[in-house]
């Protein structure tokens, strides 16, 4: 969650947050506050009682409106550059409709654009890998094929330096299991499986975590952790997410780098994985595994 927070930050507000390394104190509250509220708004649409509590101050509506002005202090005194910057000159010709509110909620926008879903995908692709750890080591095999060969005592620095664009689009079994990891699934011409047409101006919600299980869609072995399902196709259409091929190029060099010098292994086999419920599906409670040095065990 760090490494994609401070991504998103420098990336679309030329900020630098330095989350990652733990010195700003501020930007792992902003981060805590953003998570909490993201559960407590979800959790309105079972509590017929939220509307009162907001207007008591009282129980998850009182914690959300304190996550709320943590988030809005740290937006409105950190963010100014980049993406943002375009915004901004854009308010000056509309200054009735682009207000600060309407900033504000852009900028959460690729927050949980930019930080939720790599970071969740990361999460979640760790623990499959820990799961499956022969496909583990198959991708660590890629990254040995088209990175190079893997000195003992390369820095991390430098072996970054050599992932280049071309390996990159040349590790196809890293993309197909991320995508497994996602279980993306393209759709065309405005057509939902069972048939149903979407018309303009329809709210569609769907829960990508239970279709992803779905055998009548994916087959018998719809619960089997397989990447070679998406070596042949990656999916695509006209209402792509603009931010996927940045986010995926993010994914795999952070996990071709932790592959490169760690394998991985869960803290406890015995205990149960299973996902926080909030609008993005953090593993709840995190993820605890162990990471062993590749240099001494390979």
């Amino acid at each position: 969650m760090r490494c994609t927070l401070d991504s998103i930050f420098k990336v679309g507000f030329g900020v630098d947050l330095n989350c990652l390394d733990g010195s700003s104190k501020e930007g792992v509250e902003f981060m805590k506050a953003f998570d909490d509220a993201n559960a407590l708004v979800y959790w309105r649409y079972v509590d017929p009682s939220w509307k009162l509590k907001r207007v008591l101050n009282i129980g998850s509506e009182a914690a959300l409106k304190k996550n709320i002005k943590v988030i809005n202090e740290f937006v409105n005194g950190n963010l100014k550059d980049d993406i943002l910057s375009r915004f901004l000159e854009a308010s000056k010709k509309d200054p009735d409709q682009m207000t600060d509110q309407y900033l504000r909620d852009i900028i959460l926008n690729f927050m949980i654009a930019g930080k939720d879903s790599s970071a969740n995908t990361m999460s979640w692709f760790i623990y499959m890998l820990c799961k499956n750890p022969l496909i583990q080591e198959k991708i660590f095999q890629e990254v040995k094929d088209y990175i190079g060969e893997l000195e003992d005592e390369i820095g991390v620095d430098y072996f970054v330096d050599r992932i280049s664009d071309e390996a990159l689009e040349q590790m196809h079994y890293l993309h197909a299991a991320l995508t497994e990891t996602l279980r993306l699934a393209a759709l065309e011409d405005d057509v939902l499986p069972d048939g149903n047409k979407v018309k303009k101006g329809d709210d569609i919600y769907y829960l990508a975590y239970a279709m992803g299980r779905m055998p009548y869609i994916w087959g018998d072995d719809a619960e089997e952790f397989r990447p070679e399902r998406w070596l042949d196709q990656y999916g695509g259409g006209p209402r792509i997410c603009l931010g996927k091929d940045f986010a995926y190029r993010q994914m795999k060099i952070v996990s071709i780098t932790l592959l490169r010098f760690f394998r991985f292994k869960l803290g406890d086999e015995t205990r149960k994985v299973t996902y926080r419920t909030m609008f993005t599906l953090h593993v709840d409670g995190g993820l605890h595994v162990h990471a062993l040095p590749r240099t001494t065990i390979c």
